[in-house]
């Protein structure tokens, strides 16, 4: 009897296999039980790590002496001891169960299929372990669930790494806690989709290394990954899928790639002969695989010391630092962009790619096209092909700072950056060179002459300026602004010639007033129209507005801002002068009701995408981080052709270095387009200015004010009233009567939610302008919106929100000049 016991106490001690590499709904598979693939490539079931007590149910290798496990089911979830057990449901979802608690403590989720009949859970000889219904192809594209949407630590052949665009699954790689425990790590193994698609490996949210986007041939950080006699790849973009797959070419070999535990990525192929994983191919990591050491503009390469240089035609923003090997600054242009159209492109050669969560690709066009189509945005820095195989295809631009770049001896990618007419580099230039030299002498001696005779009058003209315009050196010291002792080179216009082009300031050349003084009208003597902002002595702005505006203007130069073309300081008098726009603000004809009708749909989305432009040219193309503080559509100007222009910057601050926020006692600017943080506690960033901008494109589209917004259902404002409409799939509501039906309704829906994301309670919320022009002009997925500031929810008269007062007082426009922030 004792030997009868001992053999049952034995032979439950060894792990059952079922036949079959499947598993029937209701059928269970309990800790001493396994499926084992048709082959007996791949065993799934209970396993415990070797120093571990916890219990998980996973796939490995059947037949490979040393256990390697490719997947894990319950990774965060483990079990403490033996008592579980795995279930297929009728529904078609797989669960691990705790017996001896009745919980269950991991399902494969709700199923993907709105019905399923016999499901049936089958594992694979690729190492996948599927769910389909029975009768059906098993080789589905797609299946009920699989585990290769779920990915562990591995990247076996076959995977594939990337999105999934119907079912918005993405798959990607997560590094173990440790060897013994398979929980989810620091590192992550993905494919980036925030602009061009690229490679990358994460360190939680921050980025540890880059792969770079897929050139057609590899990827163009990895530049060892290349065709060979072991294994090919793929990298495919299309409307269904993004992801990277490999293949070994001797189907019998075993490999694998992993996602170490210490962020590092490893291939491996099993040696029978000395049963052992071997690495193919490792690849050696050194610093300049650290994401963004050399920061902006900045080029990394192993084979110089330093390591860290600014590419050609750029300087380090700090040289003392990068003397000293501290990169952080990065590099700045050696001459200053200002969309001017003889701007063109220098080639760069073998180099990866810069980051591309800041660019806009189309895999059709033909290079000249992208040039052409870059060199047509001010924003745009640079661009390249997407594809270089054969005679090279597609275009790829990048906006912003470009980030993460190295040299390579060899092997790298061409990139095409944005520079001033005067650093361009031509055939012709550099074959006329010798000619120039000899001609060039003599020229320079007469210049030489010019130039000091024009100090010297220049010199003798401005003290005579100065004695009428000291005011003008408080500009130096404006500490709110830290100009400096930045030099203006602004124009200054006699008070005689401005007098002369208004007709003395005539109430017929009067357009305006505003909070700084009115606006007139006037014609200088060579025909040009401008418009001159005179100081009153009664205005509820001052001194600091007018040396403000000045300073934050004064060079910038895009086409939808307004140009200030000079200054008029004498005696009492101080005055701004700017180029004429014939057709006013945009508030006159979005809000009135003739006006409203000459602007259909196709003009107020291009002004919406204009005004964008220009304030990401402000917030980070421009020579100085500006805020504007006072964004709103009657600040928005048109010129003839009915193009947006930004104007009055008398409240705009400007920030410097990495500054990303600020807080001010004196809070300005006007209440119905003022952000929550600001209005409330004085706390201003770019991110206040995108909300201004999302109560814009929410004004534009229904052609009413945000603040006084009266609708008979609830007391919300603008803002309130598109968000309720938008929860309840009711946006198009929101739309002006005087737009009709011929609208793009995908167009205008978009906008609405690209408005609604912009002008969420909360400023890290808020997409930064860079983003907000990508969703614009793209068509994939946008996030969902939280809930805006100042929404008082459905209750009509409900106080309870401290914003809710900033939205009662009255409905004419607020401007606030002066508060004490909170």
């Amino acid at each position: 009897m004792m030997i009868f016991i001992l053999l049952l106490v034995l032979y439950a001690s060894i792990p059952f296999t079922y036949a079959a590499d499947t598993i029937f709904a209701n059928q269970t598979v309990r800790y001493n039980e396994t499926i084992v693939s048709a082959q007996e490539t791949f065993e799934l079931g209970f396993f415990s790590p070797s120093n571990s007590t916890n219990h998980y149910v996973g796939i490995w290798y059947k037949n490979i002496s040393k256990r390697t496990y490719v997947w894990v089911a319950n990774r965060n979830t483990p079990l403490a001891d033996t008592s579980g057990e795995l279930t297929l449901t009728l529904q078609g979802v797989l669960i691990i169960r705790n017996t001896t608690t009745d919980d269950a403590i991991w399902s494969s989720g709700n199923s993907s299929a709105t019905s399923v009949k016999n499901p049936i859970g089958q594992l694979l000889d690729t190492g996948n372990f599927i769910i389909h219904e029975e009768g059906e192809d098993i080789n589905q594209e797609d299946p009920i669930w699989q585990s290769f949407d779920f990915m562990t630590n591995t990247l076996l052949p076959g995977m594939k790494l990337g999105w999934n665009l119907v079912t918005r699954i993405e798959r990607y790689m997560t590094s173990w806690k440790s060897e013994d425990d398979p929980g989810s790590g620091e590192f992550s193994f993905r494919i980036d989709m925030r602009g061009y698609p690229q490679m990358v490996i994460m360190d939680g949210e921050k980025m540890k290394l880059r792969g770079g986007p897929w050139n057609g041939l590899r990827f163009s950080g990895i530049t060892q990954l290349r065709q060979n006699q072991y294994f090919n790849f793929t990298f495919v973009i299309s409307k269904r899928e993004i992801y990277y797959q490999y293949n070994p070419i001797d189907t019998s070999a075993i490999t694998r790639l992993v996602l170490q535990r210490n962020g590092e990525l490893e291939r491996f192929f099993w040696l029978e002969t000395t049963q052992e994983w071997n690495p193919f191919l490792a690849r050696q990591n050194d610093i300049c695989e650290q994401y963004g050491l050399c920061q902006k503009y900045g080029s990394c390469s192993i084979d110089k010391s330093p390591v860290c240089e600014c590419l050609k035609g750029f300087e380090p923003v700090s040289p003392d630092q990068w003397q000293t090997t501290d990169w952080t600054q990065g590099c700045r242009r050696t001459i200053p962009l200002d969309c001017d159209p003889e701007e063109g492109f220098n080639k760069y050669s073998n180099l990866k790619l810069p980051d591309t969560r800041e660019s806009w690709y189309d895999q059709i066009m033909t290079l000249v096209e992208c040039e052409k189509k870059c060199k047509s945005n001010c924003s745009c820095t640079a661009y390249t092909y997407t594809n270089i195989s054969g005679s090279g295809s597609g275009c790829l631009l990048w906006f912003g700072g470009l980030i993460d770049i190295r040299t390579y001896a060899e092997g790298g990618d061409t990139l095409y950056i944005r520079v001033s007419a005067s650093e361009l580099e031509s055939v012709e230039n550099s074959r006329s060179a010798g000619r120039k030299v000899r001609i060039i002498v003599p020229i320079a001696f007469v210049v030489l002459i010019i130039l000091v005779s024009i100090c010297l009058y220049c010199r003798f003209h401005r003290k005579k300026q100065q004695q009428q315009g000291a005011p003008l050196n408080k500009l130096r010291h404006d500490g709110e602004n830290r100009s400096g002792d930045e030099d203006l080179e602004l124009p200054l216009f006699g008070l005689s010639r401005i007098h002369a082009a208004t007709n003395n300031f005539s109430l017929n050349n009067k357009l305006g007033e505003g909070g700084f003084g009115p606006v007139y009208k006037g014609i200088l003597e060579d025909g040009q129209e401008i418009a001159v902002k005179r100081l009153s002595k009664t205005s509820t702005q001052g001194l600091h507005e007018f040396m403000n505006e000045v300073i934050s203007i004064s060079k910038l130069q895009h086409r939808n801002l307004v140009k200030l073309l000079g200054c008029c300081i004498e005696g009492a008098e101080k005055m701004l002068i700017y180029e004429y726009m014939p057709n006013k603000g945009l508030d006159s004809f979005i809000f009135d009701k003739t006006q409203s009708e000459l602007l259909d749909w196709p003009a107020r989305c291009r002004i919406i995408d204009e005004i964008a432009r220009g304030l990401l040219y402000l917030h980070r193309d421009s020579r100085l981080r500006i805020i504007h503080r006072d964004l709103k559509l009657s600040n928005i100007l048109l010129d003839k052709d009915m193009n947006p222009k930004i104007s009055d910057f008398g409240m705009a601050r400007t920030f410097g270095g990495n500054q990303m926020e600020a807080n001010t006692n004196r809070v300005v600017g006007t209440y119905g387009y003022m952000a929550p943080e600001y209005a409330g506690d004085g706390i201003f960033s770019i991110k206040s200015d995108v909300y201004s901008f999302g109560v814009i494109i929410l004004e534009i589209i229904c052609g009413k004010k945000n603040r006084g917004f009266a609708q008979d259902e609830h007391s919300n404002n603008l803002i309130g009233h598109a968000w309720e409409l938008h929860n309840e799939g009711r946006s198009l509501e929101l739309v002006a009567k005087c737009l009709g039906e011929l609208i793009n309704v995908s167009q205008v829906l978009r906008s609405i939610h690209v408005g609604l994301l912009c002008v969420q309670r909360h400023p890290e919320d808020r997409p930064t302008m860079t983003n907000v022009i990508l969703m614009l002009g793209s068509e994939g997925p946008l996030p969902s919106p939280n809930e805006p500031g100042f929404y008082v929810g459905k209750t009509k008269h409900n106080t309870t929100q401290v914003s809710s007062s900033y939205e009662t007082s009255s409905n004419n426009e607020l401007s606030i000049t002066m508060l004490n922030g909170r």
